[in-house]
């Protein structure tokens, strides 16, 4: 029965990436936004996403949870949407300015340093276009993905990843550890996002609540003495946005590897709450954090 329900999966996106395909960019996105509204909540629990954000931002009102979730799923549609011109996103075509960049400066002195930097963020707007730009802008960086269930998919996913995202894509869990230790001895930086549960990592306070995290960025930091860069995303209007590079910073060492890994984790899922904080219907509640 999976692969039955696994194959109309891929026919049906196959099929909308078509679709929006042929409307363009602007039309694709706000079909996308219409999609996301309607479709989304069938596939997610409503009280998941409800408790997500009382975990996050404290009791709401109803008017305001409702926008919150609305607009999450808008997000989660548009993003869907503009998969399909990642092409067009990556080579800059004429009249396709669709990312402002702040903090070029910092990826300036990264380059020109020709030092790894673990490059941080969430899910937030289209996440897929942050590792991009860091490509573009000639950052020698490596991607951390989570491959996708669905294997008639995956394939085509990846194939679009190395092609337009990222060329040096590296799955997330442990086979994929080794190598992110080899890019990095080999002077790659590495870019991923913090902001979802694993399996394995330590129970980190995230908004006040413990939530297992991830500690890759700060035992790499701590190895390697690799500054930290967090990266925040905004859509702005449509297929429009603004990425921001943040100010890059080194990890104190104290001697308990241990303990310093705790703090850099800790640090790492504040900045993440602060990105949320300022707009928190483009990052994804409905995953479940906090379980």
């Amino acid at each position: 029965m999976k692969i039955i329900k696994y194959f109309f999966e891929f026919i049906s996106i196959i099929s909308l990436f078509c679709i929006f395909r042929i409307i363009g960019l602007s039309n694709a996105s706000y079909l996308g936004s219409i999609m996301g509204r309607v479709i989304g909540p069938l596939f997610r629990s409503k009280n998941i996403i409800k408790q997500n954000i009382k975990n996050g931002l404290g009791e709401v009102d109803k008017k305001r949870e409702t926008e919150i979730i609305n607009g999450m799923w808008s997000n989660i549609g548009r993003t869907f949407a503009e998969y399909v011109f990642l092409k067009d996103f990556k080579f800059n075509k004429t009249n396709f300015d669709h990312i402002k960049i702040n903090g070029t400066n910092y990826l300036n002195e990264i380059k020109n340093n020709n030092e790894p930097a673990i490059f941080y963020s969430g899910h937030f707007a289209n996440f897929e276009l942050m590792a991009m730009e860091l490509d573009k802008f000639g950052i020698k960086c490596a991607a951390i993905y989570r491959p996708l269930n669905n294997f008639f998919l995956n394939p085509l996913m990846e194939y679009l990843r190395m092609k337009y995202i990222c060329p040096n894509q590296i799955p997330k869990g442990r086979m994929g550890i080794r190598e992110i230790i080899s890019k990095v001895k080999d002077g790659y930086s590495i870019a991923l996002m913090v902001d979802q549960r694993v399996s394995e990592g330590p129970r980190t306070l995230f908004f006040h609540k413990p939530a297992h995290t991830t500690t890759i960025p700060a035992q790499l930091a701590l190895k390697y003495n690799c500054k930290l860069v967090p990266i925040s995303l905004e859509r702005k209007e449509g297929p429009n946005f603004e990425m921001t590079i943040h100010e890059p910073y080194k990890i104190e060492k104290t001697g308990n590897d241990g303990e310093d890994t705790k703090n850099i984790t800790l640090k790492i899922n504040q900045v993440i709450e602060k990105m949320i904080l300022n707009n928190p219907t483009q990052w994804i509640w409905s995953h479940n954090r906090w379980k």
